[in-house]
């Protein structure tokens, strides 16, 4: 049984993250390895409601920030070659990049 790695992708910018993909799909298409994905997860959204007073006095208005986390999802089999070249992409600021073996 041919191990497999699981590479999960997690950014706020989501053509960052996307691009990062497209590089990993060229590099499983250009060594011949077999690739599932991307597969895109349900993105987070952490939100956070700030009160625009200083104080607490007068009229209360609200301020709701909001941060969206893109996941992505892929898995290939894990070739030597391949992940060799895996580990040299140049993983743009703002992308999380977590690559697990699995039998």
């Amino acid at each position: 049984m041919a191990q497999k790695a699981r590479i999960s992708l997690t950014g706020t910018d989501p053509k960052k993250v996307d691009n990062v993909c497209n590089e990993i799909k060229l590099i499983a298409e250009q060594t011949g390895v077999a690739i599932a994905g991307p597969m895109p997860l349900p993105t987070k959204k952490l939100q956070v409601p700030v009160r625009t007073g200083p104080d607490g006095g007068g009229t209360s208005k609200w301020d709701h920030w909001e941060m969206r986390i893109h996941k992505r999802l892929i898995d290939l089999d894990a070739d030597e070659r391949a992940l060799r070249r895996l580990m040299r992409i140049q993983v743009p600021d703002g992308v999380n990049i977590e690559i697990v073996l699995k039998s």
